[in-house]
Formats: C-alpha cells, sequence, structure tokens
C-alpha cells in the first residue's frame, strides 16, 4: 500500500489528468444522452450542450484537482477560463476534427484508428497545454 501512495504522489498531477478526463468523457456521453435521447434536442445541438459541459467539468477539475490553480482576481480566474475554453477548441478543431479527416479522407486510416489516434493526440495536446499555458505556475515574488 505504500509504495502504492508513493506512486501516486509522484504521478499524482498526471494521474489525475487521466481520471478526471475519463469523467469528462462520461459527462459528455451521459449530457448527450440525455439531451438527445430523452430531452429530443436535435444531435448536433446536443452534442455542442455535451461538449459545453464536458469542457466546464474538465476546467473545475483540472483547475481543483490536477493544476491546483489560484487565481487572486476575478480577471485571472476569467483569463485562465477563456484560454482553457479556447485551448479546447484549438485541439478540437486541429487534433480531433482535422487530423481525424486528414487520416480518413486524404489518407484513407480506417475510421476507428483514426478516432484512437486523434483522441490520443488530444489528450496530449491539452495535457501540454493546459501544463505550460493555462495553468502554469506563476513564480512567487520573494
Amino acid at each position: 500500500m505504500e509504495k502504492i501512495k508513493e506512486l501516486y504522489t509522484k504521478y499524482k498531477e498526471i494521474i489525475n489528468y487521466l481520471v478526471f478526463g475519463v469523467l469528462s468523457t462520461v459527462v459528455n456521453f451521459v449530457t448527450y444522452y440525455i439531451t438527445a435521447r430523452f430531452i429530443g434536442i436535435d444531435e448536433v445541438i446536443s452534442s455542442g450542450i455535451s461538449w459545453f459541459c464536458s469542457v466546464t467539468f474538465a476546467y473545475i477539475t483540472n483547475k481543483i484537482f490536477v493544476f491546483e490553480s489560484k487565481t487572486n482576481t476575478s480577471r485571472e480566474f476569467v483569463k485562465e477560463m477563456i484560454t482553457f475554453y479556447l485551448s479546447r477548441v484549438l485541439s478540437g478543431a486541429l487534433c480531433d476534427v482535422g487530423t481525424f479527416a486528414l487520416m480518413v479522407k486524404v489518407l484513407h486510416i480506417n475510421d476507428i484508428v483514426s478516432k484512437i489516434v486523434t483522441q490520443v493526440m488530444v489528450v496530449i495536446v491539452n495535457y501540454i497545454l493546459s501544463k505550460l499555458v493555462i495553468f502554469k505556475k506563476k513564480k512567487s515574488k520573494l
């Protein structure tokens, strides 16, 4: 048990990122299912709603549990949140949709294989953007 604690402590950020990433995906699918199947909202609109809900969930959990970001002012908070959403739009458009289209339509790679590859890319790009840009640790002033 001590070894597990030690490994978790060492890789806490990455483990939490992956756990909350899976939960964000669950939020996405559940929200989509509820809005499209139960409420009867158009599939494309439901997909947009589910994306927004999952990105909001991801922002909150990444801020609090993964990167433990502290924003001192409402201006910092809004800037951080907008940057997070914009990065998700960018990674979604370029990695998810763009690379997927390239792989399937131009390179004629199987769609399921392409989807798996692009999702791995999205996770990596989102982590890098979150760590280095959005939730970048501020240097303390001495």
